[in-house]
């Protein structure tokens, strides 16, 4: 069945395929394209939801099986369907899936967006249900791999919109303050923003703390909604 649903995918993405705006994203973020069919993710994801509804039935294993086939094509696009589908299944998820889960971090994930993908929705919620896996995100600060040490923040910005968890996002924040990548800093900073908006008092008192060390990327997306007099001390100069 999966062979047939493949072959239907990939004909769907191949005539939706946009060069023009394939060589924007390429421009815009100087992103490696070698991999990028060009297709605008809103009809990646309207494939992605047509062709789950055929999964209809199948237990979660077998589809997250689909989604690591779907993962070792190393497509992009192929890399937002297989995200979508295991975000679908969050409400089955089970102990046993964050192996896998962990295993695509860290080896399919090779550039900002599929890590904000799969951490802010899958890999999020299944912390979110499953806290007792907090300890081996917060590992991930630790990493060689600039795309964990930016998960184990952004991880947290589907619990930072809740409210929870405030104090794992203050300890991961300060592990991830000196980080010399312009991607760790602005995931960290992005984890601080979310959690300023329920508690602007505690991520203000916890950017003027560490104002002086903290790189200016990450401040500046920390206190981006914070109120205007915020904003203004936390980017006054010592």
């Amino acid at each position: 069945m999966f062979e047939k649903i493949f072959a239907q995918i990939q004909a769907e993405l191949k005539v939706s395929t946009d060069e023009e705006y394939r060589i924007l994203i390429r421009d815009h973020f100087n992103m490696d394209v070698s991999n990028f069919l060009g297709v605008r993710i809103p009809h990646v994801r309207k494939i992605a939801d047509k062709h789950f509804r055929e999964l209809k039935g199948l237990e979660i294993d077998e589809i997250l099986t689909l989604c690591s086939q779907l993962l070792e094509t190393k497509i992009y696009e192929h890399k937002v369907i297989a995200f979508h589908w295991s975000f679908k299944c969050k409400n089955s998820y089970e102990e046993k899936h964050f192996k896998i889960f962990e295993r695509w971090l860290k080896t399919y994930v090779d550039d900002w967006s599929d890590c904000d993908d799969l951490c802010t929705h899958t890999l999020g919620s299944f912390i979110d249900r499953f806290p007792e896996f907090i300890p081996n995100v917060k590992t991930w600060t630790g990493s060689k791999n600039r795309w964990l040490r930016r998960a184990s923040a952004v991880t947290f910005i589907f619990m930072a919109r809740k409210g929870e968890h405030l104090d794992t996002i203050f300890e991961i924040a300060s592990k991830l303050l000196l980080d010399n990548d312009d991607l760790v800093q602005k995931g960290y900073g992005w984890m601080l923003k979310e959690a300023s908006k329920l508690f602007p008092d505690e991520v203000f008192e916890f950017v003027i703390k560490n104002k002086d060390v903290m790189p200016r990327t990450a401040l500046r997306y920390a206190i981006e909604k914070m109120p205007a007099e915020y904003k203004k001390a936390a980017m006054k100069k010592a």
